[in-house]
């Protein structure tokens, strides 16, 4: 009988332990058990805007850890992996590529500004400069080679199949005039390999972080582009409410005056 009665009581005591638990769980973000919210940028404007939004947070006692990133793919896998709570460097074409081909479980929450891609060279200072079967840099991923490709249409350099948009590749290149050499490299690279090739498509945020002014020194800009960045998060802390917090300071006035009066136009608000 008092076997009986043991038994009861652990059982009890076991539901109740549980119950205890289960309500630890479900208070409170998920993303806050350490206190702070840790955020994946890629290095130059990205860093510095959330870096003024975690010195905004501060003052709510919201702290924000900013972890920096040299590429476009590790930022997401450390997402997806639960490394980083949340991210802001991308673009949705680029996420959802990556999504796509690596079965990522992260989703975008809110725009953030926008980056105009633009031509550079060291060694012409014009593009009607460039030599018959000179060689133009490239970013080497699939979205943001597609969006250099449409750049250098743009720039009237080659003509692409028709209707691909940012999935066009260099094979889709139907009329190229010059005989232009198209050499993929890796993003993040391409402003110190911008002396090895004639000219090269860079992405407005590695341009300003190796000193160049997407204004000033481009030979040619991304005409009215529509590639606004975004903020990823998890998709099971999409709704977290630290998450609609950060957003929310984002997209705050103060946050804007900020990028308009840090970047002179090569960064813009997008939201």
């Amino acid at each position: 009988m008092k076997k009986k009665y043991l038994l009861l009581i652990t059982a009890l005591l076991f539901v109740f332990l549980a119950a205890c638990g289960g309500d630890e769980e479900e208070s409170g973000s998920d993303l806050l058990e350490d206190g702070v919210l840790t955020v994946g940028v890629t290095a130059g404007p990205h860093e510095e805007i959330v870096e003024k939004i975690a010195e905004i947070a501060a003052e709510d006692d919201l702290e924000i850890k900013t972890v920096v990133f040299s590429d476009y793919v590790m930022p997401n896998v450390s997402l997806d992996e639960g490394e980083i709570d949340i991210s802001s460097f991308q673009t949705e074409p680029f996420m959802d590529s990556m999504v796509e081909e690596r079965g990522l479980d992260i989703v975008k929450v809110a725009d953030t500004v926008t980056f105009p891609m633009g031509v550079y060279s060291e060694s012409v200072d014009s593009l009607e400069d460039l030599p018959d079967g000179a060689t133009l840099g490239l970013p080497g991923d699939p979205t943001n080679s597609g969006r250099a490709l449409l750049l250098f249409e743009q720039a009237g350099l080659i003509t692409l199949e028709e209707g691909l948009g940012v999935n066009a590749t260099v094979n889709d290149v139907i009329d190229n005039p010059k005989d232009l050499e198209l050499l993929e490299l890796d993003s993040a690279q391409i402003p110190r390999q911008l002396g090895e090739v004639d000219a090269a498509a860079i992405n407005s945020n590695f341009a300003i972080e190796a000193g160049l002014s997407p204004n000033d020194d481009s030979l040619f800009i991304e005409q009215d582009s529509t590639f606004v960045n975004l903020i990823a998060a998890r998709t099971e802390n999409q709704d977290d409410e630290v998450v609609q917090q950060f957003i929310d300071i984002y997209h705050t006035d103060e946050v804007k005056e900020f990028i308009e009066e840090n970047f002179d136009g090569s960064v813009v608000p997008g939201w």
